[in-house]
C-alpha cells in the first residue's frame, strides 16, 4: 500500500453489492499483508451444523476436556480443506505461530488442536476455520481502491 502500510492485523468489511458472492457481508482479519500477498480469515461465516467437537472428531484428536461446542467457520474461499486457527496469544506453537496483532496469533497445525482439545495448555480463546481468503501482489489494495 502506499507509504509501505499494510494492513495486518485490521479487519475488513465487505459491503452488501461486493459482487462477489463468497465475500458478501464478510468480515475479515488480515493475518498477514507485504509486498508479495495478503492473507485472510472471515470470521463471521459459520458453517451450518458442523461444531469444533464434531471436526476434532473427525480428525480423531482426542478430547481431555468438555470442548464448547462452537460452530467451525467458513474462513475463506481458499484450500477449505486446511484449518486455521485464530487464538489469544496465551497459547504459541513456535515458529508454527503467527502473531498477528497485540493478543492475537494465528496457528495452522495438528498441535493447536490438540491443545484446544486440552492436551496441553488450551489457548484462552479460540475459532476455527476451514479455508482463507487469498490476494497476490497488489491485488487487496486494487480491490479497495475499485470498493
Amino acid at each position: 500500500m502506499e507509504d509501505g502500510v499494510f494492513l495486518s492485523g485490521q479487519m475488513l468489511i465487505a459491503m452488501p453489492g461486493i459482487g462477489d458472492p463468497r465475500f458478501e457481508r464478510a468480515l475479515v482479519l488480515i493475518c498477514a499483508h507485504d509486498d508479495s500477498h495478503a492473507m485472510g480469515i472471515a470470521v463471521n461465516r459459520p458453517v451450518e451444523g458442523l461444531t469444533v467437537p464434531d471436526l476434532l472428531g473427525r480428525l480423531d484428536v482426542k478430547s481431555t476436556i468438555e470442548v464448547p461446542p462452537d460452530l467451525v467457520l467458513l474462513g475463506g474461499p481458499v484450500d477449505r480443506e486446511r484449518g486455521f486457527v485464530l487464538h489469544t496469544d496465551d497459547y504459541s506453537s513456535g515458529d508454527n505461530s503467527l502473531p498477528i496483532r497485540e493478543g492475537v496469533s494465528l496457528t495452522a497445525t495438528r498441535e493447536v488442536l490438540e491443545a484446544m482439545a486440552g492436551q496441553n495448555r488450551p489457548p484462552r480463546r479460540s475459532l476455527l476455520a476451514l479455508g482463507y481468503a487469498g490476494w497476490g501482489a497488489g491485488q487487496l489494495e486494487r480491490e479497495i481502491r475499485e470498493n
